[in-house]
């Protein structure tokens, strides 16, 4: 299998785990508040992911990362992706619990994370290379917001 249907599945994999994550801190959310229900996953999350750092740097996997690391520091916006999760974490708990259910919410996420990603892409953000932003990418957006109407309307008469 070539690295493209590997990132592939993997990318499969973890929307389906965003899915899961979604939906239990939504059942979180009704237990406590979106912001209780955020602290704990990021909490929990950060556990894990230490625990899972201290597995890499004892194992071979630690070797290959040292060696694939260059003397460039990152950008100081580098560090702040957990604000956005946090935030995620947060009005997603929200909206699944509302009309919209889990599949609504994950239908509009996926066509917010698209739109701002060409944004992104066009403008050249986040040191990221630039993108002209076509035709193509058009009939995308309106492909994926007519899919997201669907799943939302279309069981709602």
């Amino acid at each position: 299998m070539n690295n493209t249907y590997s990132y592939a599945v993997i990318a499969l994999f973890a929307g389906t785990i965003l899915a899961v994550m979604i939906q239990l801190n939504s059942q979180l959310a009704l237990l406590n508040s979106p912001l209780e229900a955020s602290w704990i996953a990021h909490g929990l999350g950060a556990l894990f992911a230490y625990f899972l750092l201290q597995i890499i740097k004892t194992s071979r996997l630690g070797a290959s990362t040292k060696e694939a690391k260059n003397n460039e520091k990152p950008k100081w916006y580098s560090y702040l992706g957990g604000l956005p999760g946090a935030m995620t974490v947060m009005l997603a708990a929200i909206t699944v619990n509302s009309e919209l259910g889990l599949a609504g919410t994950l239908a509009l996420a996926l066509l917010g994370q698209i739109l701002f990603s060409l944004i992104v892409d066009f403008l050249g953000l986040f040191n990221s290379p630039r993108r002209k932003i076509g035709w193509h990418d058009a009939k995308v957006i309106s492909l994926i917001l007519t899919g997201s109407m669907l799943i939302i309307f279309a069981g709602n008469p």
